[in-house]
């Protein structure tokens, strides 16, 4: 009776044993034994990024199943691409048309897969394909982003070598000692400048008195100057100027008639006869003066007893004679 009891208590805790073994290896495959019927769906992915058997399969965070197995394609066309296979023992029903997606669960690096549920399409059955698709981490955004940013940095080192390559080449011996000769000219230049604008300053300094007097001179020929300005306004400058159009429209219209030889002056400038003539009769009226002062008595007779008045003669007939 004793040797039965050990026996039977030997038995149970050997199917004690095989139970907790099956239910722990089944546990760690990702399916509970005891969570009664469970779903299997299969998604695809190029790369899961880390995601591993037994990891969790979530519904807005909450956990519904785990991943099963993971295995490549057998599929030719698919050859080298990952099929993901994970159970739903939770209730849940969602289309066809969602979404397997992996992210990352934590900052430490393990990854999830969730389940982002789509209505508007038939319902899965046990055994459908899901679209997998993979949400970026910080670390996988970061480096996308810093990949472009290193090509670039690369790109710009070559050129810096290259660069400095070119300007080693360029400055020999004889460059460099031309380049410290010419910041030493500078040097010396910076000196004179500074030197020049002390010597500005104290001549400002000095002269600050007149350049205030001229400054008020300038002023005050200003404000003359302005009151000149309002001066020629009130003054109506624009009559006075119409006045002297007019005035000089009137001395060319004179001059014109003078050239056509309009009128006396006009003849008299123009016509050569006439001013001969005025000169002769200048000169024989000369003549005639002359000789009625030399012989007044030629042209003033004074006859009381009848004597005979004695004929005129000329200069020009005595200088004939």
């Amino acid at each position: 009776m004793i040797k039965n009891s050990r026996e039977l208590k030997t038995g149970a805790v050997v199917i004690l044993v095989i139970i907790v073994f099956i239910w722990g290896f089944n546990f760690l495959k990702g399916h509970n034994v005891f969570d009664g019927r469970s779903n299997t769906y299969f998604t695809r992915y190029a790369n899961v990024q880390g995601l591993s058997t037994a990891s969790p399969v979530t519904v807005n965070g909450y956990q519904i199943g785990r991943v099963i197995d993971i295995s490549f394609d057998e599929v030719p066309e698919r050859r080298g691409e990952l099929v993901v296979k994970f159970s739903i023992e939770k209730s849940f029903d969602f289309g066809k048309s969602s979404i397997a997606k992996i992210y990352s669960a934590s900052l430490m690096g393990g990854k999830s897969l969730a389940i982002i549920p789509s209505y508007d399409s038939e319902i899965a059955e046990s055994g459908d394909f899901l679209k997998g698709e993979i949400e970026s981490d910080i670390f996988s955004s970061v480096g996308e982003k810093l990949n472009p940013l290193q090509a670039k940095l690369e790109s710009v080192i070559t050129s810096a070598d290259s660069l400095l390559v070119n300007i080693n080449q360029i400055l020999d011996v004889d460059s460099r000692n031309h380049i410290k000769s010419t910041i030493a000219s500078l040097d010396g230049a910076m000196v004179n400048l500074e030197r020049l604008t002390l010597n500005s300053e104290l001549l400002v300094i000095e002269n600050r008195k007149s350049l205030r007097s001229s400054m008020e001179n300038v002023e005050h020929v200003t404000k003359n100057f302005s009151s000149l300005s309002d001066t020629l306004v009130e003054a109506n400058l624009g009559g006075l100027l119409a006045k002297i159009d007019s005035t000089m429209a009137n001395l060319n219209s004179i001059s014109m008639k003078i050239d056509n030889a309009d009128g006396t002056i006009g003849k008299f400038v123009n016509d050569p006869a006439v001013y001969d003539n005025l000169d002769k009769a200048t000169k024989e009226l000369g003549e005639l003066l002359e000789d009625l002062k030399l012989h007044p008595k030629r042209y003033v007779h004074v006859s009381v007893f009848g004597k005979k008045e004695k004929e005129y003669v000329s200069n020009d007939t005595i200088e004939k004679k």
